[in-house]
């Protein structure tokens, strides 16, 4: 199974949701932490705001994006059939070489401000750059937003239809040696009990 490039996107890009979170925060000015608490009394006399946001409609759309995104990639692993029976001969977990490989980059980007276009810009650049370079060589399944959801990567040593193979496998949770079911979702196994 080759993710089609829509939904390789929406789980590409739904591992930014914590950046998208940590950007928004930044657009927050320094005066709106200042301003007092909302009451009753504000909300009635209508001193009261409730969008802290320099830049609303970036911050707010990106987020709105990014978590979708995270949460259609949720439901989508969790919609994979399972048609091949594998037996794990050893595994061991793994780490997630992607977050080594772009940690550096998106440090870098938290200079990135709504408020400076030219930033955004290359920001954006960047997200295409990373996602093409992820599709491409098939490894857009290594995304540090499913650590989060439970899931792990590891190196195992599986039979499958009686031959035996050394592949990368993420599952939700252990993996242990015995029967599993999978699919192939680009280079990785999906496997379940």
């Amino acid at each position: 199974m080759q993710f089609r490039i829509v939904s390789g996107f929406l789980v590409f890009i739904g591992s930014y949701f914590p950046l998208a979170i940590i950007l928004a925060v930044q657009d927050i000015p320094q005066t709106w932490w200042q301003r007092p608490i909302c009451t009753l009394t504000s909300l009635q006399a209508g001193s009261c705001s409730f969008s802290p946001f320099g830049n609303p409609v970036l911050a707010l759309t990106f987020a709105g994006i990014t978590a979708c995104s995270a949460i259609i990639a949720f439901f989508a692993l969790r919609s994979i059939s399972y048609p091949f029976e594998l037996e794990v001969r050893q595994s061991k977990a793994i780490p997630n070489e992607l977050i080594n490989y772009t940690f550096p980059y998106v440090v870098s980007f938290m200079g990135v401000s709504y408020a400076e276009p030219e930033k955004l810009l290359g920001f954006l650049v960047f997200l295409i750059w990373m996602f093409a370079v992820t599709y491409k060589s098939g490894q857009i399944i290594m995304n540090p937003l499913l650590l989060i959801f439970g899931w792990r990567l590891h190196e195992a040593s599986i039979t499958i239809n009686g031959t035996h193979r050394e592949v990368r496998v993420l599952k939700r949770g252990d993996l242990r040696p015995g029967r599993q079911w999978g699919q192939t979702v680009q280079d990785f196994y999906v496997v379940r009990d």
